[in-house]
């Protein structure tokens, strides 16, 4: 063992250097090639070079000073536009559980005209981040490229996504279950009586509103319901375009893809005339805090985010630890929602 071996990896207390193969076992690689990466040699492939310091972390050993990265302590979190209470709320729970662990969050909201994820990426990895959470992001298009995170994983760094699925991406995805939540917001407005419903929601490219859909449209030849659908913007606005073009079409109950498109159909009922729920009965999707306050109180499909920002967080450092398999798979990790019942839901006006 190198003098540069010997000096930077102890444990504290303990004088006598490690043995090589000890690394090497826990990486699954030979000895030359941990005594490569400690000398901060070229030759090592990325992935390899990421699997032997990972071993030295997890063996509890200090990496060489030429290896010890500023962000090595640095999670990614790229998250949409924050105007959504529920992805706020997301990041400060992912937030709490990392810095339990030892970890900081690096946030990164993307928006319109505002910084953009290919733009973040590459700042997270100069940073040298040990990994990334990617919330709704571009893997929830089913049109955009994922060369990117393709190019992430490739590099061995952990990932997880949240909100979003693509079968050409090895990574573990973590999801609310769209269509269990549409199932509840339909069966909700069925037992007060409507027999018209709408869906509002998001542009059909995106796999939140392509499940969402396909549930509704399940339903309503299950339950034997007129279904209307909407595609429109994930905002107040989008849910007012949207509720107007609804609640024309005759729908009295309308199922939102999200709890600020739902406030959207409200403000547009009321412009209309029209009052909620005696008239037009509305249902949100994510179950933000805010739904508690809104006039009136917003019945609302809740998703679990405690739960999806454990998992989230568990499954990214079970990679960073080296305990997840070794080989990258697609895999969905899908959570149930709740139903929220509150004041904008009631029976159908008398026609």
């Amino acid at each position: 063992m190198s003098a540069t071996e010997d000096a930077a990896l102890r444990r504290g207390g303990d004088e006598s250097p490690p043995r090589l193969q000890q690394i090497a076992a826990a990486a699954g690689v030979s000895q030359a090639t941990v005594s490569r990466v400690l000398n901060n040699k070229a030759g090592v492939a990325e992935a390899t070079r990421r699997s032997v310091l990972t071993a030295v972390d997890v063996l509890g050993y200090e990496r060489p000073a030429s290896l010890r990265r500023a962000g090595a302590g640095a999670i990614g979190l790229v998250v949409p536009e924050l105007d959504n209470p529920i992805f706020p709320a997301l990041a400060q729970a992912v937030t709490t559980r990392l810095a339990a662990a030892g970890y900081t969050a690096v946030l990164c909201p993307t928006s319109a005209g505002g910084v953009q994820e290919d733009e973040y990426l590459s700042m997270l990895l100069e940073r040298g981040i040990a990994g990334l959470i990617h919330v709704s992001g571009r893997h929830a298009d089913t049109t955009a490229s994922i060369a990117r995170h393709q190019e992430l994983v490739a590099q061995g760094l952990p990932v997880v996504l949240v909100n979003g699925h693509r079968d050409d991406l090895a990574v573990t995805l973590l999801s609310t279950d769209d269509r269990v939540a549409v199932r509840l917001a339909v069966s909700h407005l069925l037992s007060l009586g409507h027999r018209r419903l709408g869906l509002a929601v998001g542009p059909a490219r995106y796999t939140p509103s392509i499940r969402k859909l396909t549930a509704f449209r399940d339903a309503a030849a299950e339950f034997e319901f007129e279904a209307l659908v909407e595609h429109t913007w994930f905002s107040v606005e989008g849910g007012e375009l949207a509720g107007a073009q609804l609640t024309a079409r005759g729908a009295s109950g309308i199922i939102c893809g999200s709890d600020l498109m739902a406030l959207g159909v409200i403000r547009g009922a009321r412009h209309a005339g029209l009052d909620v729920p005696r008239d037009l009965s509305v249902v949100g999707f994510d179950g933000s805090a805010m739904t508690e306050h809104t006039s009136p109180p917003l019945t609302t499909v809740r998703q679990n985010v405690p739960a999806l920002a454990d998992g989230a967080v568990d499954t990214l450092l079970d990679q960073i630890r080296g305990l997840a398999a070794a080989a990258p798979c697609a895999r969905e990790l899908v959570l149930a929602p709740d139903l929220v019942v509150r004041a904008s839901t009631g029976p159908p006006p008398v026609r």
